[in-house]
């Protein structure tokens, strides 16, 4: 079959509901990369936000970060890929999010350094949240106005808020091939997301990438979100976990256990053979 890339969703299919790797995962894990196991990990998260999620877990190949917009060597930090907006895209969405009146949380490099930029007049609860559990990153670029938040070199805005007043710019984001637009429930929370960003950051497409970086024929993916279903379809083999949603269930090879249980973990352990 040739070299396998193993790769598996964070939030709510590696990590628990205390958003950390269990101890257990993180043995079962680091001892099959030491027999040669090719593993990695795709999230929504920057690399600051998951690395400390996935502490103690071996790094060894490439992470895909962003949903997809970036493929960074952990140990260096150096962007291997990279997808971003042309400035007439850019001008499209802040032109929108004006329209809606909705202040995003704005992903960019300003002076080449990565912010995430928020007008603190504008927070709702869960930004808030947002920005409480990342206190001490220096990312974190608060601002007064739109004239601030809308600067630098963006390539993903997030707005996070209730259903009803995201749910038409989800729409009119996703029915338009330039860009990629998700829209789910915040895991174990009341608040939705929309994610504004290129058309080719997807998890499916750092996947392509990385599988002809690390030279693999063979790609074996779990999750458990919408946002998972490109990467579900672009994979030879494709295992949801057990607290996933139905949509992603449904065209799974298979639902293993959850992510309280170590599920993914656990499948390694049972299936993989040293490469």
């Amino acid at each position: 079959m040739g070299k396998t890339l193993y790769v598996s969703d964070l939030d709510g299919t590696l990590l628990n509901r205390q958003d950390r790797i269990s101890p257990e995962s993180i043995r079962i894990i680091n001892d099959l990369v030491a027999d040669g196991m090719t593993f990695t990990y795709a999230t929504a998260r920057s690399l600051s936000s998951a690395s400390v999620v996935t502490r103690g877990l071996s790094a060894d190949i490439p992470v895909i970060v962003y949903n997809g917009a970036f493929i960074i060597n952990p140990a260096t930090g150096e962007r291997l890929s990279m997808e971003s907006f042309r400035e007439e895209e850019m001008g499209r969405v802040i032109e929108t999010l004006n329209r809606f009146d909705l202040s995003p949380l704005v992903y960019s490099f300003v002076e080449g350094e990565e912010k995430v930029s928020w007008i603190t007049a504008r927070e709702n609860e869960g930004m808030r949240r947002y920005l409480d559990l990342r206190k001490g990153d220096r990312r974190l670029r608060p601002v007064s106005g739109r004239e601030e938040l809308y600067q630098g070199d963006m390539f993903y805005f997030t707005c996070i808020g209730e259903k009803e007043e995201l749910q038409p710019v989800y729409e009119i984001f996703a029915e338009d091939a330039s860009f990629r637009c998700t829209f789910q429930q915040e895991l174990y929370r009341p608040e939705y997301w929309c994610e504004i960003m290129p058309a080719k950051a997807t998890k499916a497409e750092a996947i392509r990438k990385l599988k002809e970086i690390r030279g693999c024929s063979h790609v074996v993916s779990f999750g458990d979100a919408v946002n998972d279903i490109p990467m579900f379809e672009i994979s030879d083999e494709c295992y949801a976990v057990d607290n996933a949603v139905e949509e992603l269930k449904a065209i799974a090879d298979g639902v293993i256990e959850s992510n309280e249980e170590d599920g993914v973990a656990k499948w390694l352990m049972q299936h993989v053979r040293s490469c």
